[in-house]
């Protein structure tokens, strides 16, 4: 996938949060910068998490962490979606929304809300084959494998 998730094992949990419109490459790392800097101080229960983050596509926040040297716990989990929601106001975008869902068009990431994903699909401007972005992986495995599919083989189909 990235730069900064490739070097983990494919065991490690993690958490995708999209956002509503893409980042400029500048946003891009600037949000690249803060995600590293952040994984290098959170910690669960005063152990540090072997963890890292990154953005892909200009629109995927990614959060993970190699459980097996030390798991998130609640508070971790509660300090990072705060982090989130400081990244949201600071670049007014929402990653929150699970009614967004994206796709690629072309080599693009776009997003829509599932009323007009639905309404794209009806429309024949998408369909089984167009390439979906599955936010619910929840390991290095599935993110590397599964993260990208067919709107047909994905969960997204029962939505249209």
């Amino acid at each position: 996938m990235g730069v900064m998730t490739e070097n983990l094992a494919a065991h490690s949990r993690v958490w995708v949060y999209q956002s509503n419109r893409p980042f400029t490459e500048i946003e891009t790392q600037q949000i690249d910068n803060q995600l590293v800097e952040f994984t290098k101080t959170w910690a669960s229960h005063q152990n540090k998490l072997a963890a890292t983050g990154e953005v892909l596509h200009n629109r995927f926040l990614i959060l993970a962490v190699d459980e097996q040297l030390a798991g998130a716990s609640g508070c971790s989990i509660d300090s990072s979606v705060r982090f989130l929601k400081q990244l949201e106001q600071q670049y007014q975008v929402n990653l929150f929304d699970r009614f967004v869902f994206s796709y690629l068009d072309g080599d693009q990431a776009q997003s829509v809300d599932s009323g007009t994903f639905a309404d794209l699909y009806r429309q024949g401007k998408i369909n089984d084959d167009t390439l979906v972005f599955d936010p619910l992986v929840q390991n290095k495995a599935a993110l590397d494998a599964q993260f990208i599919k067919p709107l047909g083989k994905s969960w997204h189909k029962r939505m249209v």
